[in-house]
């Protein structure tokens, strides 16, 4: 009786096992290319006796346990597939752990987008039009900040104030209507109506997105001349990852970047920073000038400014079954020193300014599937951002330096914002009818001595709701609405329309087409300080008008793309045309006198044609673009005959991949053309005024060395040795002119080491 109980347990041990071992039945997906894992791949089960599939969707390690599938058969078909990557099916035993390599796919795209989407979708797929900037450019660019990204992108134009910073125009509309985000939070701290790109590090990116023209429903004020995403790294495959990064400028640059990440099962954590260092620069220094100490001669002034950066971040991440939650905590610190010539007549004094920056942001985001076809996004952050601006009287024999006495030479401007966006929305591709509905929630508090009573408040409030309506498989429309509440002012309704046509596409993967049309409401709300700004001295009368209303548009964009792939040649071209229009824009006028204040009083217009080809074939992708822009000429109405002033550009880029040397080379080009324009001067009579046209380029080779633990770069920026070009440009309230346009400082030579360390899991 006790040997046949025993023989009983046996049995039912066995059979246990057996089913522990069925059920412990793993996935692992692994790119062939690079054998690292593939996180959020897309794998289907298929129960081969009776057809019945289940999706599943690997972890951060890109592994999946298909313990809770249960075939009748002991084979089930696995099929995996991620963006960029050819599909892959075999038939297997549920037994052990199973590793499936995918092979990347030759094609033009390759990419995941996640601005104004549902979910995160192709770029082909989407009905939006969006340029994607990704890692690999910017890491041949050499890019140490935004500015030099953006330097070799068309329809974009950036401006230099060595105090202020970089400045954008996107669509031949200035940097207060861009709208600029980091992970989807907006950046705060805008000075003169911009945000200083040189103050966007690019240590941690994993990639820019831009799309041009409103998006006014999704992310509200500020993103009526377009929008730039800017999505950090967030994925780690290894256990433990450290890197560093050292970069070096003939100009005086130094910068040091680190970043160590430990990922064990759903949960990542990782802390990256750095100290960028910049010495200044005069006009007629040369590459690998040694500083001497310049106490008390001219030569102390500099024409850009001295400047030192500290920034860090700390992230972390858990990944439940569908939704994956991550906290980010962002710090910047910046010191500019503004060094005056020593005054006469015994040049042994001077003022010298200090600029100093600080900058935190702290946001929580929760995005990921609540049921298979439902998909949320929720954000909330707060931001700060303060600037300190100080004038000391310097003894230049002993060094002592003093506040001075006046009062207006010292400022200090904070801004506090705290926000909180949230979508749900439908993703069903066999569905003719997914939609999204959303809130958006914002309150800006800002603080300083030339705020009117010292400090001010604006809440902004809104729904939103788009839907995409498929008719046919070839046929997007997309409509969207934003109603929103404002505290200062009446804000509008906000409508957009977006179509795409893409006929034959899925009948023929090799070839497609896309046609987009899109139009935009978008709008802009007055800042806090075209509100309440005040600023009377004895040089200086400007008063903010709390009575504004909001600049509003009309957008419209209709772009063409074609993609083709034969053999390994993949082409794909774009072509553009977009026109806007801005009523109530906002501008600074003279009341009387030397007393100026902010109307809505302007009308302005931009319209522009881009022409794009991207050909990649063995490992070489070659980029050429031209482009053209028209600005409306405010005085047209007068003595002006023309109504719109247009500036050409174009690019070349080319990029090669060396992969049995481990070696890459780039070279970036863009022309930028004269920009005429009309202005009004002292006596009242319109003068035509007129930027000269320049080039651009870029160059760099880098190399891997020991199995990718080393990386090497050297190269040249701004090889034609542009640093100022002849213009006119009006200076509106102070009346000022200028016969020179600060555009770089001269050629220059990098040297960049990058080191990595990963575990071998």
């Amino acid at each position: 009786m006790f040997l046949k109980k025993k023989r009983i347990s046996i049995i039912i041990a066995l059979f246990c096992g057996s089913v522990m071992i069925s059920y412990s039945q793993k996935i692992q997906i692994i790119s062939a290319e690079d054998l690292q894992s593939i996180p959020s791949a897309h794998i289907t089960c298929k129960d081969i006796k009776h057809g019945i599939e289940k999706i599943f969707i690997t972890d951060t390690l890109g592994i999946i346990d298909v313990s809770q599938f249960e075939p009748d058969e002991n084979q089930i078909e696995i099929t995996a597939g991620y963006l960029g990557f050819k599909k892959k099916s075999e038939v297997i035993n549920r037994i052990g752990v199973k590793k499936i390599f995918l092979e990347t796919e030759k094609t033009a795209l390759n990419e995941v987008v996640v601005t104004a989407q549902y979910a995160p979708n192709s770029p082909e797929k989407t009905v939006h039009k969006i340029k994607i900037i990704d890692n690999k450019k910017i890491q041949s660019m050499a890019a140490q900040n935004l500015k030099d990204v953006l330097s070799n992108e068309l329809n974009i134009r950036l401006s230099q104030d060595n105090i202020l910073g970089s400045s954008i125009n996107l669509q031949g509309i200035s940097g207060q209507n861009i709208k600029i985000l980091i992970d989807g939070v907006p950046l705060t701290g805008r000075l003169n109506g911009n945000i200083d790109l040189s103050q966007i590090n690019m240590n941690n990116v994993e990639r820019i997105e831009i799309v041009e023209g409103p998006l006014s429903v999704n992310f509200g004020t500020d993103a009526l001349g377009g929008t730039i995403n800017i999505i950090t790294k967030k994925n780690q495959v290894k256990t433990f990852s450290l890197s560093n990064s050292n970069y070096y400028e003939s100009n005086g640059q130094y910068n040091l970047t680190g970043k160590i990440g430990f990922q064990k099962k759903n949960n990542m954590i990782s802390l990256s920073g750095g100290r960028n260092y910049f010495d200044g620069w005069r006009t007629n220094d040369k590459p690998f000038l040694i500083e001497k100490k310049r106490i008390a001669d001219s030569l102390r002034h500099q024409a850009w400014k001295p400047k030192e950066q500290y920034f860090a971040t700390l992230f972390y991440s858990h990944f439940f079954q569908k939704i994956k939650i991550n906290y980010t905590g962002d710090y910047f610190y910046e010191k500019i020193i503004n060094k005056g010539l020593p005054r006469a007549p015994y040049s042994e004094t001077a003022f010298d300014d200090r600029y100093i920056t600080n900058r935190i942001t702290n946001s929580i985001n929760s995005t990921g599937n609540i049921t298979k076809n439902i998909h949320i996004n929720i954000l909330a952050a707060q931001s700060y951002f303060n600037r300190i601006k100080n004038t000391y009287f310097r003894d230049l024999t002993n060094l002592n330096e003093i506040l001075t006495e006046n009062e207006n030479d010292q400022d200090s401007t904070s801004f506090k914002n705290i926000m909180s966006r949230g979508t749900i929305s439908s993703t069903i591709d066999s569905s003719k009818i997914n939609a999204e509905i959303g809130y958006d929630l914002n309150h800006e508090t800002a603080t300083g001595l030339r705020i009117k009573n010292s400090k001010q408040q604006m809440g902004d409030y809104a729904l939103f709701a788009t839907a995409e309506y498929k008719p046919f498989s070839s046929v997007i429309i997309r409509p969207g609405i934003r109603v929103i509440y404002n505290t200062a002012y009446k804000a509008p309704i906000i409508p957009s329309l977006n179509i795409k046509l893409s006929p034959n596409s899925y009948a023929n993967k090799k070839n497609s087409h896309a046609f987009r049309f899109s139009y935009a409401r978008g709008y802009r709300a007055p800042s806090l300080k075209e509100l309440y700004f005040y600023f009377v001295d004895i040089n200086h009368n400007i008063t903010g008008n709390k009575n504004l209303k909001a600049e509003q548009s009309h957008n419209f964009n209709i772009s063409y793309t074609y993609n083709t792939t034969k053999r390994q040649t993949s082409i794909k071209s774009d072509v553009i045309f977009f026109y806007n229009l801005i009523e109530n824009m906002i501008s600074l006028a003279q009341v009387s006198g030397t007393e100026y204040s902010y109307f809505n009083i302007d009308q302005f217009q931009t319209n522009g044609i881009q022409f794009q080809n991207e050909i990649s074939f063995n490992h070489v992708k070659l980029t050429l673009g031209a482009g053209c822009i028209g600005r409306y000429n405010q005085l047209q109405n007068t003595q002006v005959p023309e109504k719109f002033s247009y500036s050409p550009e174009a690019k070349f880029n080319i990029f090669y991949e060396w992969h049995k040397l481990q070696t890459t080379l780039a070279l970036f080009y863009k022309y930028t053309g004269e920009m005429p324009g009309y202005a009004v001067d002292e006596n009242n009579n319109i003068i035509r005024t007129t930027i000269d046209d320049y080039h651009m380029a870029d160059c760099s080779v880098s190399k891997f060395f020991f199995n990718k633990k080393v990386a090497i770069s050297i190269g040249a920026k701004n090889l034609f040795n542009i640093k100022n070009i002849n213009g006119t440009v009006a200076n509106g309230a102070h009346n000022g002119n200028s016969n020179s346009v600060t555009i770089g400082m001269g050629r220059t030579y990098f040297l960049k080491l990058d080191f990595y360390l990963n575990s071998k899991k």
